[in-house]
């Protein structure tokens, strides 16, 4: 009798790290993404609406690096933009043109782009997840970047910041 309550609460004990251990690696991820390091571009042409980019994160853990890349594509599309190209691309300028809306509207942003946020709404993945050879780089002993391509819906995201009074709804004038 005495076994089986030692074995069962070793169980408990066992998933209690599991479940610890696996959250702690979703904020670990978080925290390595928070600084917005990473680079954007069009990777063609879209439906009507959205953005077919590509987004290269940076991390110490290229898993890491994967599970940020939608959350970094439309933090690009609302604060970066970015340059026109090849593939019928052209380019695109930030919904957001003042870097300190960012700071101002903190709360929001916070938790727009919280794990599982709102910022999902607006980005799926163009692929199958997959990341293929040339888009998993070693940039230094310690660090990974990671191509991986997303689409951002952009008028979507445009009403939701409109809405939120962040930025000027394109009918308001100037």
């Amino acid at each position: 009798m005495k076994r089986s309550y030692l074995f069962i609460s070793i169980l408990l004990m066992l998933f209690a790290n599991f479940g610890a251990q696996a959250q702690w690696k979703k904020e670990k991820a978080l925290e390595d993404t928070k600084i917005w390091r990473y680079d954007i571009e069009c990777e063609g042409i879209a439906k009507q609406g959205a953005k077919l980019v590509k987004v290269w994160s940076y991390s110490k853990n290229p898993k890491h690096a994967i599970a940020s890349s939608m959350r970094n594509a439309v933090h690009g599309v609302i604060f970066k933009g970015y340059a026109g190209g090849g593939q019928g691309c052209t380019s695109f300028q930030p919904l957001v043109n003042d870097p300190s809306v960012e700071e101002k509207y903190k709360e929001f942003f916070d938790e727009f782009f919280a794990e599982g946020g709102e910022y999902l709404k607006y980005v799926s993945a163009a692929t199958d997840g997959s990341i293929g050879p040339g888009d998993r780089l070693k940039v230094s002993k310690r660090e990974y970047k990671i191509g991986a391509v997303v689409t951002v819906m952009s008028d979507q995201l445009r009403k939701r910041l409109e809405k939120e009074n962040i930025i000027k709804s394109l009918t308001s004038g100037f």
